[in-house]
């Protein structure tokens, strides 16, 4: 009789321990979420800004670095006429490859080539920024505002035609563009208005949405 007492009284012991150490687990994962949700609510408007800032140019670093060295690798391997077809099958794959799960990353531009690159209308205002900018020669910086009642912080920055690499695709006709070139631009891309371009030249911009959420997150 008292081996049995004994052994229930273990289990209940055990049991309650484990039902413990159970709900001390939980506790304690309840309360480092709401601790972190409370240290993101300190965070100042300021410092969430310059995070989405920094993570944008990362980003767009990134991209541009992805993007540079696979064009780079298909003209050596097929020439500039061959690397217009990688392009257009590539090109915005590799930048969706850079993109975090939630973000959103694109070329944009009035002189497009692809017209899924025509900038959106919360775009233009920095698009155009950035044109007078270039065309008065003042410096152009990138820039973060918030759009969609602040939900939303949009990462821009200025693309600007680095050297005369580019111009064997974006130059003058006749003269930088091949006439094989040309022809296979103007087959690939009915609508191009990516020519004619000079070193220096505002190409376009990056556009980059970042979720609010997202940014405070990485913060």
């Amino acid at each position: 009789m008292r081996r049995i007492l004994f052994l229930s009284c273990t289990l209940l012991l055990s049991w309650t321990w484990i039902a413990c150490s159970t709900n001390e687990r939980v506790d304690r994962e309840v309360f480092e979420q709401v601790n972190r949700s409370m240290q993101a609510k300190k965070l100042s408007e300021a410092t969430i800004l310059k995070g989405a800032l920094e993570w944008g140019e990362e980003l767009a670093d990134e991209a541009q670095a992805q993007l540079i060295t696979a064009l780079r690798e298909a003209i050596e391997r097929e020439g500039v006429v061959g690397a217009i077809d990688f392009c257009q099958v590539n090109a915005i794959s590799l930048i969706e490859e850079v993109a975090p799960k939630g973000i959103e990353i694109r070329r944009v531009s009035y002189d497009y080539r692809n017209p899924a690159d025509a900038p959106r209308e919360e775009e233009k205002p920095f698009l155009d920024m950035y044109a007078y900018n270039v065309e008065n020669e003042l410096k152009s910086e990138p820039n973060v505002q918030k759009i969609e009642g602040g939900e939303v912080l949009l990462f821009t920055r200025a693309i600007t035609i680095p050297g005369e690499f580019c111009l064997a695709c974006h130059g003058k006709e006749g003269s930088e563009i091949a006439a094989e070139t040309l022809a296979k631009l103007t087959e690939r891309y009915p609508e191009d208005k990516a020519r004619n371009h000079a070193v220096g030249d505002l190409r376009g911009m990056w556009s980059i949405r970042l979720p609010k959420r997202e940014v405070v997150q990485k913060l």
